[in-house]
């Protein structure tokens, strides 16, 4: 027997742990092309929230009485799958469940000397593989360009930061903490960060902040402070959208500015992506980060909750912004 973390109701709002219920549940035999796993680190992510939902997106949502699905990094403890064996850890999309027997396709061996387990559910993972692609193929920054990013001390942001620094670009972070805007300019070596919690001109603080101007803008928040970027932006800017973590949990559809005369004056270009849309190049994206994370050229930290019952706590946690880089669950 095991523990499992299931969807009690559909969230109204901001999720609650009383949209969560723990249960026991047996460990199914183990067949061919199975493995047995026991859970070690789990992520939590953002766009989850939109699986609790049953409105029509680009992934099925979550049946209720079901467990969460999410990344995560799991100890093989038996097999009977070619290829993994006792004692390998490999990264998949897992149930929120502390043991469990699953189908081997699709999974990836993770080495635990080359990185810390928990970097491949971000800067080796989908986070940094969202920054990567997201950043460099539909951004395409030039050196001495400035690069706006929102969310810029989450799980995406940092990462995107610090390629565009890469880059030899001009950085500017939004976030909203104090402690974040530091580590984002003392850290991590942006060239500005905006609190948006505690400017009351936003836009005139990003103006400040960015004297040329936005070349290109990383979202991953949407509603106000977008707004405000986009008032910013330059000719041939290119914005790209990544996330809209600001209305996840909103009931009603807000109405903000119609952006589309600026993205018109501007000759400017918007686009929206998935990370899975470069499925087939995660390889190259890898190999480049794994570089830049060996070098010391690209730095990552995680906010760490510990013990398999927190997963909805760390969850619920993402949308107070109380994580600094990646959120994961250590089991």
């Amino acid at each position: 027997m095991t523990q499992k973390i299931v969807l009690k109701s559909r969230p109204v709002g901001v999720p609650t742990p009383q949209n969560f219920e723990t249960q026991t549940t047996e460990i199914a035999e183990l067949t061919t092309g199975m493995v047995r796993l026991k859970a070690h680190t789990f992520s939590v992510d953002p766009y989850l929230r939109g699986r609790m939902s049953d409105a029509k997106s680009y992934i099925a949502p979550f049946a209720v009485g079901e467990p969460i699905i999410g990344g995560g990094v799991a100890l093989v403890t038996e097999s009977k799958a070619e290829g993994l064996k006792v004692g390998d850890y490999v990264l998949g999309m897992f149930p929120w469940q502390e043991e469990m027997v699953v189908n081997a396709t699709g999974m990836q061996l993770v080495d635990p000397k080359i990185a810390p387990l928990s970097y491949y559910l971000g800067v080796l993972g989908m986070p940094g593989l969202t920054a990567y692609f997201g950043l460099l193929d539909i951004g395409k920054p030039h050196k001495g360009e400035t690069v706006v990013v929102s969310g810029a001390a989450g799980a995406v942001g940092l990462v995107v930061g610090q390629i565009a620094k890469i880059k030899g670009c001009r950085v500017v972070g939004i976030t909203g903490d104090l402690s974040k805007v530091d580590y984002l300019i003392n850290e991590l070596g942006f060239d500005a960060a905006v609190n948006y919690k505690t400017e009351t001109n936003l836009a005139g603080a990003l103006a400040a902040a960015c004297p040329d101007g936005v070349d290109v803008y990383f979202d991953n928040v949407g509603g106000e402070i977008s707004d405000a970027v986009i008032s910013q932006i330059n000719k041939a800017s290119r914005i790209i959208i990544c996330g809209q973590i600001s209305m996840y949990n909103a009931t009603s559809q807000p109405v903000g500015p119609r952006i589309q005369p600026t993205i018109l004056k501007k000759s400017a270009l918007m686009q929206g992506f998935i990370v899975n849309n470069y499925a087939s190049q995660f390889p190259e994206g890898f190999k480049a980060l794994a570089q830049w994370v060996g070098s010391g050229m690209l730095k990552y930290t995680n906010t760490t909750f510990h013990g398999f019952e927190k997963l909805p706590d760390a969850f619920i946690a993402l949308f107070d912004g109380k994580n600094l880089g990646k959120m994961i669950v250590e089991v």
